[in-house]
């Protein structure tokens, strides 16, 4: 196994949700002395977690257990509220398939695009610009707007321009379902291939099939809190029996 490369102690993040939206600017001027009611949700409570290089790790839960948070806080998209994170190495992720993308630039603009969002140079860009599209099967495509693609034409282009820089830490948040099975199996070579060659790959999926797959090590959230923490298959196994117990069976 690896050195570490992400390290997390304590880990907590508070979301503050407002409960009421403006309907009208008069209800906006009568909240002036009256705030919004609101309440605290806790995405993460107190998690400890250490991710070696070379390792591949699952995230499984269900909606709202703070997989997707946890991925943005190593991202560096949201900063914890206490606790800490150490990340070694570059981080390259795919979320939201139009996250980075400009949907009126074509796909050959918004490949300089978001790899400048990720710190690449131009010069940086141009070296690998041919791997990226041929990686992403575009073809022609390329040239034109991203609001013409499908969903499953962006997880290309977003998935091509994450692994292309060969990043210490991969990150891959539920999306991979609307592309082909075909290119879901390229997917999960690659993602395999960054493994091997020493990246940690952290996998947020609601399929299991492709989590078992990919990650020999699966972390179970529930709440906020880690549940489980150990081989895929045994993991997996306990939380599907927590899925069956609130479900009655």
């Amino acid at each position: 196994m690896g050195a570490p490369v992400v390290e997390i102690t304590a880990l907590r993040k508070r979301f503050v949700v407002r409960h009421e939206r403006l309907p009208s600017v008069k209800r906006l001027v009568s909240r002036l002395l009256r705030p919004f009611p609101t309440h605290t949700l806790w995405a993460l409570q107190g998690l400890d977690l250490t991710i070696h290089a070379g390792e591949a790790v699952g995230l499984v839960g269900h909606n709202g257990s703070g997989k997707s948070t946890l991925l943005r806080l190593i991202a560096g998209i949201f900063r914890p509220t206490s606790g800490s994170i150490v990340v070694r190495g570059r981080v390259g992720g795919l979320f939201e398939l139009a996250a980075g993308f400009s949907p009126e630039l074509s796909g050959r603009d918004n490949i300089f695009l978001s790899a400048a969002l990720m710190g690449y140079s131009a010069a940086a860009v141009r070296k690998r610009y041919d791997a990226i599209v041929e990686f992403s099967e575009l073809g022609d495509f390329i040239d034109v707007p991203v609001r013409t693609y499908s969903s499953g034409m962006s997880l290309r282009l977003g998935f091509s321009i994450a692994v292309a820089f060969e990043p210490e830490v991969l990150l891959v948040d539920e999306v991979l379902a609307v592309a082909d099975e075909r290119f879901q199996r390229k997917v999960y070579r690659t993602l395999n291939q960054a493994r091997e060659r020493g990246a940690a790959v952290i996998l947020v999926s609601h399929e299991l099939r492709a989590i078992q797959e990919v990650c020999p090590r699966v972390v179970w959230l529930d709440h906020g809190q880690a549940m489980a923490d150990g081989p895929a298959e045994d993991v997996v196994a306990r939380y599907l029996a927590s899925v069956g117990e609130k479900n009655g069976e």
